[in-house]
Order: C-alpha cells, then sequence, then structure tokens
C-alpha cells in the first residue's frame, strides 16, 4: 500500500493504492512524445505526482518521478482496515538507458500486477497520449504551477 498525494489538473487530492504482487515484467519502449509529455507535466507542477484519469478504460495514470502506475477505477480493495485502489501494471522508467536522445523510444519496464496487463498497455500508449494532451491543455487554461527550485553553486574547494 501507498499513499500518492499529486495533482489532478488543478485540485490536490490524496489517493491510496495497493501493489499487488507482480505476475511478470519486461523490458518494452514507448514513444519519445508520450515519455517526454510526462517528464515535461511532472516538473510543471509542485507536486510529486500527476493524476490522469484515462476515462476511456476507466483507468488512472499516476506519474511520478519513477514510474508511472496504471490503476483501475473499479477494482477497490480493503486491507487493514485502509481502503484503495488496485494497480494493474506500471511503467518503470530507466533514465540511465535513456541518454540524450530526446526522439527515440524511451526504455521503461512493463510490470504486469494482472493477467490482462500486456493488453492493457497496448490501449494505453494511445488512450494515456490523448489523456495527457487534455490534462496539458487543461494546465494551461487553470495553471499547474511549476515547482519552486533553486540552483546554487557549488565551487570545488
Amino acid at each position: 500500500m501507498r499513499r500518492y498525494t499529486g495533482v489532478a489538473v488543478v485540485t490536490l487530492t490524496t489517493e491510496t493504492f495497493f501493489r499487488p504482487d507482480e505476475v511478470a515484467r519486461e523490458r518494452l519502449s514507448v514513444p519519445a512524445a508520450l515519455y517526454n509529455r510526462c517528464r515535461l507535466l511532472l516538473s510543471r507542477c509542485r507536486y510529486e505526482h500527476i493524476f490522469v484519469p484515462v476515462r476511456s478504460m476507466q483507468m488512472l495514470g499516476v506519474i511520478d518521478a519513477e514510474e508511472i502506475i496504471f490503476v483501475d477505477n473499479q477494482a477497490y480493495a480493503v486491507r487493514d482496515g485502509e481502503g484503495g485502489r488496485l494497480i494493474m501494471l506500471a511503467w518503470v522508467f530507466h533514465h540511465d538507458r535513456r541518454g540524450d536522445d530526446l526522439t527515440g523510444p524511451a526504455p521503461i519496464e512493463l510490470v504486469y500486477y494482472h493477467d490482462a496487463a500486456r493488453d492493457l498497455h497496448n490501449r494505453l500508449i494511445g488512450d494515456f497520449a490523448k489523456a495527457l494532451e487534455l490534462i496539458e491543455r487543461r494546465g494551461r487554461e487553470h495553471g499547474c504551477e511549476p515547482r519552486a527550485k533553486k540552483v546554487l553553486a557549488f565551487p570545488r574547494t
């Protein structure tokens, strides 16, 4: 179980998600445009997570710096008195394998938490991209404040 606090367009939301036992894992890639859009959206917001509803699939994507988890909006569970939704699959990023190439496919590990994860992944490539476009458009209309950051010199002594 893990709690996520993030932004869904401009509303601060806290959700709990359960990570079931891993069924399988494989190395794949996602299109560069999809990966880059996720990284860009996350960099523009001051929260650690962005919630992206994928309404066409009744799923929710949760972007953070290390992965995107996808949960079924209909799959709710309770454990030890805590309720939350079940993670169906995750795209684990491998930023170190990405290098400087901004146009090539981005390597990920697809982690299966459900038998249908591979089929869901195939659909998410298109549907998640459309959902990200909608989030980006709404963010421009309503604003998503950039994270505050400070860069300081750290000279060698």
